[in-house]
C-alpha cells in the first residue's frame, strides 16, 4: 500500500494555500491556537474529531472525510514499524 497523505498536508495545500491563508489567521478562523495547527500541519498530530468538526464548520469538507483520511493514515504508519512490535 502507498503511503497515504497525511491530512495536514491536504488542509495544507487544499485549503490554506488557495485562499492564501496564513497559519495564524487560519488558527484564528478555526479557533485553536497557531501550535496546534502548525501540529497538525505539519504532521506532529492527526485530525481528532474536535479538529473535524471545525474543519467542516469552515467549509472544508466534511468532518467524516477528515477522520477517514486519518483512519486511512494511522495504521499505514503503524504496519510500517510492525517489526518493532512485540508480542
Amino acid at each position: 500500500m502507498h503511503d497515504p497523505a497525511h491530512p495536514g498536508e491536504v488542509i495544507r495545500e487544499a485549503c490554506l494555500k488557495p485562499l492564501g491563508l496564513t497559519v495564524t489567521a487560519a488558527a484564528e478562523g478555526l479557533g485553536v491556537t497557531r501550535k496546534t495547527l502548525s501540529d497538525l500541519l505539519n504532521g506532529h498530530s492527526g485530525v481528532s474529531p474536535e479538529m473535524a468538526i471545525r474543519l467542516e464548520k469552515a467549509g472544508w469538507s466534511t468532518a467524516d472525510a477528515w477522520l477517514r483520511m486519518q483512519m486511512e493514515r494511522d495504521p499505514w504508519q503503524t504496519r510500517q514499524r510492525a517489526d518493532k512490535i512485540k508480542v
